[in-house]
């Protein structure tokens, strides 16, 4: 186990100082929830070289102190397309923060994030078909009392989502290990029956064991552990660990617009995709046809990544930059100032209509 994410003194956005970040033990258990979410504490512990029950009491804990998470989230075999886009918003002054709490209730904003530059917040918007999309671009987002202007970016293909991102806080014969407990290989199937009452629970908590989940949808223990597994095998659902990003010892978000020749996009895509501390990579259509998320140590990493880059890629040029000055919602959590989950609106990408935009908060 490499204990280099322990000791890192990470420094905060305009240089305060940053919550300090997990133990080893954490570090290295959430690393492992985020390889395999519904791996057992059984499984696990010969892994991390600890007892399951010191594993359950540590995830429990963090769990209810919002520091990790597991949630469900539509894969990319689902059946049902789904439209994507990056939407930029300027707000009136004074009215940043009340229209991102706002945005960040309905289902449709799947991550909500403040920012620096020329744009007070970014959404990261999907609906299960591009009217849906429309609609909630066109319509609902300038309605939102205290939205000014609102550009849209369509997102045509991801190559790498936040779900692929590590803190590299175990070393490679345990993260082989961990990969043993993947869900099989199978054909993509459709969302019927309890399946979405399923997926809400899952998305709400991708770690609630089949019990809860039986008493939670008056489903018999062998349906829903069958049924479940077929949502996981086949890709039509897909479970993501996360966990407070400052905590980990990556307090910096960054995003990056890049335009790049055509016939270079895909290569320079797949090499964005490859680093270490890219956390989402997307092809746009637009100015910027390639857009990066990062997570960083500091500050001034931002600038020695830009210049990696247009070195290795000298025809690409960076359109424009970003520091994310808080994130409000990420992929269906509801974040604290720290980046502490205290609540869900998770995305909802198997049905037309928005479900309920009230956020379901911890208590």
């Amino acid at each position: 186990m490499t204990s280099t994410a322990t000791a890192r003194a990470a420094t905060g956005f305009a240089g305060a100082a940053a919550p300090a970040v997990l133990d080893e033990l954490d570090l290295a258990l959430v690393d492992a929830v985020l390889i395999s979410p519904r791996a057992s504490w059984a499984a696990l512990a010969p892994i991390l070289d600890v007892d399951p029950a010191t594993l359950s009491r540590r995830w429990a804990r963090l769990s209810a102190e919002g520091a990790a998470w597991v949630t469900c989230h539509p894969g990319g075999s689902t059946p049902t397309p789904a439209g994507v886009a990056l939407v930029e918003l300027d707000c009136h002054a004074g009215s940043v923060a009340r229209v991102a709490d706002t945005l960040a209730r309905d289902p449709q904003a799947v991550t909500v994030e403040l920012l620096t530059g020329d744009r007070d917040i970014l959404v990261t918007a999907a609906a299960p078909q591009g009217t849906a999309l429309t609609e909630y671009v066109l319509d609902r987002i300038p309605a939102v009392d205290g939205v000014r202007a609102v550009r849209t970016t369509p997102v045509v293909r991801v190559h790498r989502d936040t779900g692929h991102w590590r803190p590299d806080a175990l070393d490679r014969s345990q993260r082989a290990a961990l990969r043993a407990h993947e869900p099989a290989r199978a054909a993509p199937v459709s969302v019927v029956g309890f399946d979405r009452e399923l997926l809400a629970h899952l998305a709400e908590d991708g770690r609630m064991s089949y019990a809860e989940l039986s008493v939670r949808t008056g489903q018999p223990q062998s349906t829903v552990r069958a049924r479940v597994r077929r949502l996981l095998d086949s890709g039509t659902a897909v479970l993501r660990g996360d966990a407070a990003h400052s905590l980990l010892g990556w307090p910096i978000q960054a995003h990056l617009w890049l335009s790049v020749p055509t016939d270079q996009a895909a290569d320079t895509a797949r090499a964005l995709a490859s680093f270490s501390r890219t956390r989402m990579c997307s092809s746009t259509v637009g100015a910027a046809n390639l857009t990066v998320t990062l997570w960083l140590h500091r500050v001034e990493e931002v600038q020695r990544l830009e210049a990696a880059i247009v070195r290795q890629f000298p025809k690409a040029t960076v359109v424009d930059r970003a520091l994310a000055l808080r994130v409000v919602k990420r992929v269906g959590r509801i974040l604290d100032p720290a980046g502490r989950a205290v609540g869900h609106v998770p995305p909802d990408l198997w049905t037309d209509a928005p479900t309920d935009p009230r956020p379901r908060v911890r208590a």
